[in-house]
């Protein structure tokens, strides 16, 4: 069983912003016109962290899948399982970094919003650092189970549902 252990955001944040910078260096030069953003639990002051860079990469719809091929010649591919034709995520394990591609506008599109509302609401970021406390050194697939559904709730507050569905 995988287990998952949080420290401060604080303790590294020179080390993520460090590794941030050198990536989006090298992702805007691949992808030009993309929205590179620092997301995660490291992107959000005063949060716990497992201690990865999250980096959401936005494209425009008809760029995704160029965007998706060109991210698995770099990096390995992350929860294939949770694929769309509007999300895909990847990671490089040696180097704690996360990236996930999204389509700008759809559905998958809330990284970016997530950060910005836990910014500007602390007592959700309370929330979730006690919610990240319960599963100390704890199963990492409950762990991201409870964490789920704690994001789909918070995405209620800023994410319109898509009436087709």
């Amino acid at each position: 069983m995988q287990t998952v252990n949080f420290i401060k955001t604080e303790d590294i944040l020179k080390k993520i912003n460090a590794l941030f910078k050198i990536e989006k260096q090298k992702l805007t030069a691949l992808f030009p016109d993309a929205d590179i953003e620092h997301v995660g639990g490291t992107s959000v002051p005063g949060s716990l962290s497992k201690g990865d860079l999250d980096i959401n990469i936005r494209v425009a719809p008809e760029n995704f899948e160029k965007t998706v091929e060109t991210l698995k010649t770099l990096y390995k591919i992350n929860q294939l399982n949770n694929w769309s034709k509007g999300f895909a995520s990847f990671k490089n394990e040696a180097r704690e970094l996360s990236i996930q591609v999204t389509a700008i506008s759809s559905p998958e599109d809330y990284f970016v919003a997530q950060r910005d509302y836990l910014k500007s609401h602390p007592k959700k970021v309370v929330e979730l650092n006690t919610l990240k406390e319960k599963f100390e050194d704890k199963s990492m697939d409950e762990y991201r189970k409870e964490k789920e559904e704690f994001f789909e709730k918070l995405n209620t507050h800023f994410i319109t549902p898509d009436p087709r569905t």
